[in-house]
């Protein structure tokens, strides 16, 4: 029954041609991303490559950008994201995958936080490669009380950070019927609005991207998000393809997009 009903609902959902024109067109001669009128970056960059990749369309030159910026990424979690990125460009992120590796501590963290630990392992996985049985550990042993997951240890779970664990669990091999999925998406389901979306922080009012994130959670764990998740997404759609960040505001709509893109095309990361 889950099954089909995934079935049934990813049929229904299709990904704007306007919104993939719309973020190719922020593609630069130097083969970056960027937001209008700023200088691209290799963080766009990645999540654009990630979106369009997730609808099926390959950004060309993006890997090239990537390769030639990679010292930018100096986070644990920019470099996880680098790796992504370029995978997803048609790149090679070896060098950017040492580096990750080169990260890893005894506790199981990869970088200082629980948030760069989701990251990296789903890049890790991204490409192929086994997660320590410590990293597992460390982050469900990070999973709060209320069945969330907060950016660092000892901080305030929100939807984000709890829908990208839920993905990397999933990615590391953690069953979907396991007890902290399960008590992962009941405690995501707690950020939804009555308007179908999701907000990041309790009381901040839904938006785009945490909406994004949590329709990949539920997917990876092979749960319907619902249809009022998807119409909120609809909603937020401009004319020239790009999505509101809310309701009330339009802001990096280069991002949001991207960010948009793998929810609409039901991909949960990592990409396959």
């Amino acid at each position: 029954m889950k099954v089909a009903l995934l079935v049934a609902l990813a049929a229904a959902t299709v990904v704007p041609a306007s919104s993939v024109r719309f973020l190719e067109s922020r593609q630069t001669s130097a083969g970056g991303f960027a937001e209008r009128g700023e200088a691209p970056s290799p963080q766009l960059t990645a999540w654009a490559a990630l979106g369009l990749r997730a609808a099926g369309s390959e950004p060309s030159g993006a890997a090239g950008y990537l390769a030639a910026h990679e010292p930018e990424l100096r986070s644990a979690t920019d470099v996880a994201l680098g790796v992504l990125g370029t995978h997803a460009a048609g790149g090679d992120p070896a060098r950017l995958l040492g580096r990750l590796h080169r990260l890893e501590r005894r506790s199981g963290a990869i970088g200082p936080l629980v948030n760069s630990t989701v990251w990296a392992v789903i890049a890790l996985r991204q490409e192929g490669e086994r997660v320590p049985p410590r990293t597992v550990r460390y982050l469900l042993a990070h999973q709060s009380r209320n069945g969330g997951w907060a950016w660092s240890a000892g901080g305030e779970p929100d939807s984000n950070d709890t829908a990208a664990a839920i993905e990397a669990l999933r990615a590391a091999g953690v069953r979907a019927s396991a007890k902290s999925i399960t008590r992962g998406l009941r405690s995501l389901r707690r950020f939804q609005n009555r308007d179908g979306g999701f907000e990041l922080t309790p009381g901040r009012g839904s938006d785009t991207q945490s909406t994004a994130w949590a329709i990949q959670a539920f997917v990876a764990a092979g749960r319907s998000p619902g249809r009022a998740a998807f119409a909120y997404l609809g909603r937020l759609r401009r004319r020239d393809g790009s999505y509101r960040y809310s309701a009330r505001y339009v802001t990096t709509p280069v991002w949001v997009t991207a960010q948009v893109l793998p929810a609409l095309a039901r991909k949960p990361f990592p990409l396959r």
